[in-house]
């Protein structure tokens, strides 16, 4: 056996020691797994960030500058922090372009109030107090409810204004979102006053993702989060990751987005018209006309996203995590365990109350249902199989990459490629990533490519760690 240097050449004449460092067999480990995020979405007329180029954000104030006060950009953005403060993420700012925005409004009737009291305001997930006094209007009180909302303004997705007895909502972004943003009041101690909410409405035409996505295509990201969660938005995401990841880009990655509408309706869109095994939707079913706050769909996506970033083993299932700053949903809008069924079986993964009012992931579900020709599939069913793939990919190609950097192709080679993948596979098992390896290692082929000289294919069986999702027990009853 040669030994091979890099740096020393084999003509040297002159006497002497000389020494060259080899770091190819220094990593025997396994590489890191951390998650980094890009987030897609709408900025407003305030924030400097390019249209459809990344930028770097390290904290909410990044994301206010980038993309605007209380813009979908900046409140995305900071679900994600809340839940990760540690996360790396790039936010992909998008200009409104064409479309229109939302309004909704508040309009306060009845008498001159007789009895002092509260007023309780909801505009998505945040909660705006304002006090009635004995003889106010119905012109003041809606005076009095505007300027607390206006002192809280840069928290919401909304402007507002009060003319007379009329406070009007404007949605700060353009497009079908801003149409989900959810208003509710009730009045305390005073039943003088009654407040009547129109909802917003009118948000159409959002924009195109498509150049965000060509932008972004070279990046190295972990997870996309996608707030826009119309069908052509996802579709376009969908087909991005699976470019990303073809054998030849190798750059494979998970799509996230949001939602709390109609159940049926995202249902046929994961586990129909989507059925992708990289994308992934949390859903978590709330009731618009309900006196009290609920998140937002986008903020939904950033949570979820945030969540699974922080757990960098690829194998454990994320199950009763909790997701951070997300509003429980109402107690008549909690979901059964049929409807949680339906969702699991239809490629969406359902979020649950938890106890201390706090949201917690179900299952971590793929939208991927069925295969190609039409079957039932269950291979890529849980979130953590494709993400077991692509890490396994990745700690073979990095071992690989290191310890064979300029080699050469002999009939030795063979050999030496299928010990270090072997080595890598066994980590994985002991890791509890990968299992059966030993019982596998048949299956483990490396050879020469018959048509390539230069080439050499391997083969290798991953049998994933599953995750424990049903513990099923029977009590026998003795007397």
């Amino acid at each position: 056996m040669s030994i091979s240097f890099d740096n020393i050449p084999t003509s040297i004449r002159k006497p002497g020691i000389v020494t060259e460092y080899n770091t190819t067999l220094a990593v025997q480990g396994l590489p890191a797994n951390a998650q980094k995020i890009a987030l897609l979405a709408q900025k407003t007329s305030s924030g400097i960030g390019s249209d459809s180029t990344s930028v770097a954000v390290f904290s909410e104030n990044d994301l206010v500058l980038y993309g605007g006060t209380g813009s979908i950009a900046h409140l995305s953005g900071k679900v994600v922090f809340d839940a990760n403060p540690n996360v790396q993420m790039d936010l992909v700012p998008l200009d409104d372009g064409a479309g229109t925005d939302s309004t909704g409004t508040i309009t306060i009737t009845g008498i001159d109030a007789t009895t002092a009291g509260t007023i309780e305001t909801w505009v998505g997930n945040v909660r705006v107090e304002s006090s009635v006094a004995v003889g106010d209007s119905t012109d003041t009180v809606a005076s009095s409810i505007q300027t607390a909302i206006s002192a809280i303004e840069h928290t919401m997705p909304v402007t507002s204004a009060v003319a007379d007895n009329v406070i009007s909502l404007y949605a700060r972004n353009y497009g079908t979102l801003g149409n989900n943003i959810p208003v509710s009041s009730k009045m305390f101690a005073n039943s003088d006053s009654t407040a009547t909410i129109v909802q917003p409405t009118g948000g159409a035409t959002d924009p195109s993702i498509a150049t965000a996505l060509t932008n972004i295509y070279p990046g190295d990201y972990d997870i996309i989060v996608n707030t826009l969660n119309n069908s052509t938005a996802l579709g376009l995401l969908s087909t991005h990751l699976t470019d990303r990841a073809s054998p030849t880009e190798d750059r494979p990655a998970i799509g996230v987005f949001g939602y709390t509408g109609v159940q049926a309706t995202i249902e046929t869109l994961c586990g129909t018209t989507l059925n992708a095994g990289r994308m992934s939707c949390g859903y978590l079913k709330y009731t618009k006309t309900t006196e009290r706050g609920h998140s937002l769909d986008y903020e939904i996506a950033g949570a979820y996203a945030a969540v699974i970033a922080s757990e960098q083993d690829p194998a454990r299932p994320l199950n009763g995590l909790v997701l951070p700053g997300i509003a429980p949903c109402a107690e008549e809008s909690k979901l059964s365990r049929s409807q949680q069924e339906s969702l699991l079986l239809n490629g969406v993964t359902p979020l649950e109350n938890v106890t201390g009012s706090k949201v917690a992931i179900v299952r971590s579900i793929s939208t991927y249902t069925t295969s190609a020709s039409g079957y039932a599939d269950v291979s890529l069913l849980d979130l953590m199989t494709i993400r077991t793939l692509d890490y396994t990919k990745l700690a073979v190609e990095t071992r690989l990459g290191l310890v064979f950097p300029r080699s050469k192709l002999s009939q030795r080679t063979p050999a030496k490629v299928r010990t270090q993948v072997i080595n890598v596979l066994l980590q994985l098992e002991e890791q509890e990533i990968l299992e059966n390896v030993e019982a596998n290692l048949d299956m483990v082929i490396v050879e020469r490519n018959a048509n390539d000289p230069n080439r050499i294919d391997i083969k290798i069986p991953a049998d994933v760690v599953n995750g424990l999702h049903v513990i099923a027990q029977r009590i026998d009853l003795k007397l």
